[in-house]
């Protein structure tokens, strides 16, 4: 039997979620889910699997490696979702009747060939909100609108929003001589100052330019320390003769001057060794995380990616989004007590006495379901007492006592599995009484 059991655990990498963590989990997403509502994001569903060649358009090879491939029974090359662009891209690409802009959102799992540990899944949540067709940075602007709210309502007071553009890296790299062919290379090596360190950073960019003079300078002009604003001012300077690299800090200038009407300015730091892993980022990145917690990482990630729907055989579109790490942000708010005053789960307990008032006990359960009272009701003809006791378990918070004695004047007892209170209440006024527990 005990060979059974361990042959029978979830696949490396993945986990059950017990009801007290699945209800955790529901309450993060449906109010993430409500945020991404408020702003007139759509829903939009597509497999969890998609062709190979298609999950490897601009992942770079890091991704590629990660992704789960393996080929179905007619011997096709296929994939599991590692995110959610590459369908959404897909989606655009075949549906010319979309409306302008195109306004998504996709709540699930992705799946990663990582090495899991106790922070990182091979499974995982993401929650990702999309705007399609605008190239104007408002819609950058508004897709971190959405996640500065998504936290706030979440629980979470204070963030750091990082914030580069992919450009701007890109001009700086040409502007000390590095050869562009390994630009990509190079952008990955500078996305990781903050995890590896400038010595780290240096030897990964010595597989790349044997010029050590040009990589210091590299480094030098990326770690520029000051107000938003006068970073963009000075790499505007530097980059004077760079095209691009200008249309990058205008960008950037254009999300800052759009973050104080949206309310997110103050959280706004310009963080020029940002890139992010994956090569379809086009323009402006972003990250962000919760103050107080910058050393568990950004909890929301995301950028520009204007070429990638024309890739897939679509016109030219602009896009942009971001994506909420829901394993990461449950995590934190476990670390700061985020769940501890909720009340999550079955909320009433109708329990009847005896056979005799169960069809009575069986009415009241249904009048207060139908008036949207979660309430569970004893099915296994348990005395009172037990009856109790595993209301106490489950944290329920009122029970229906349903008596032959109080039911003779259409009354039953409730109680408050908090205080021990015990009241005498009309059969007809508990949905009234017990409404405060609605989740309607």
């Amino acid at each position: 039997m005990h060979f059974m059991f361990d042959m029978f655990q979830p696949p490396r990498g993945t986990r059950d979620f017990l009801p007290e963590e699945m209800l955790k989990r529901n309450w993060v997403l449906d109010r993430i889910r409500d945020v991404f509502e408020a702003y007139a994001f759509e829903p939009l569903g597509t497999p969890a699997f998609e062709s190979w060649e298609l999950l490897k358009v601009k992942s770079g090879d890091d991704i590629v490696n990660q992704i789960y491939y393996f080929k179905d029974k007619s011997d096709r090359e296929l994939g599991l979702r590692f995110e959610w662009t590459a369908s959404l891209a897909r989606v655009v690409s075949s549906h010319r009747e979309l409306q302008m802009p195109f306004k998504r959102y996709a709540i699930g799992p992705v799946w990663r060939y990582e090495n899991p540990s106790e922070a990182h899944y091979r499974e995982f949540w993401q929650a990702d909100a999309d705007i399609v067709g605008v190239s104007d940075p408002i819609a950058d602007a508004e897709v971190l609108a959405v996640a500065v709210d998504c936290l706030k309502k979440l629980g979470f007071e204070g963030f750091v929003i990082k914030l580069n553009d992919r450009r701007i890296l890109e001009a700086f790299i040409e502007l000390v001589g590095m050869p562009k062919e390994n630009a990509l290379e190079i952008i990955r090596a500078v996305d990781k100052l903050s995890k590896i360190g400038k010595d780290g950073v240096m030897k990964e960019l010595s597989k790349y330019v044997q010029d050590k003079d040009s990589a210091l300078k590299l480094l030098d002009l990326v770690s520029l320390k000051s107000s938003a604003e006068d970073i963009l001012k000075h790499a505007s300077n530097y980059l004077k003769k760079k095209p691009e690299g200008i249309k990058g800090c205008a960008a950037l200038k254009s999300i800052l001057d759009y973050s104080k009407p949206f309310g997110y300015y103050d959280y706004i730091v310009i963080d020029l060794t940002l890139a992010r892993g994956l090569d379809y980022y086009t323009g402006p990145v972003y990250e962000v995380s919760a103050k107080g917690y910058e050393n568990y990482g950004s909890i929301v990630g995301g950028g520009r990616y204007d070429e990638i729907i024309g890739l897939f055989g679509g016109e030219p579109t602009p896009a942009t989004g971001i994506a909420l790490g829901i394993e990461r942000i449950i995590s934190l708010l476990e670390k700061k007590g985020g769940f501890e005053d909720l009340k999550l789960g079955v909320d009433v307990l109708v329990s009847p006495v005896s056979e005799s008032v169960k069809p009575i006990a069986i009415e009241i359960a249904q009048s207060l379901r139908r008036s949207g009272i979660p309430t569970t009701l004893d099915l296994l003809g348990r005395g009172l007492s037990k009856q109790l006791d595993f209301a106490d378990k489950k944290g329920v918070r009122k029970v229906v006592i349903v008596g032959e004695k109080e039911l003779k004047n259409r009354c039953v007892t409730l109680r408050d599995m908090t205080t021990g209170d015990q009241q005498e209440a009309k059969i007809e006024e508990l949905p009234r009484l017990l409404a405060p527990l609605s989740r309607r």
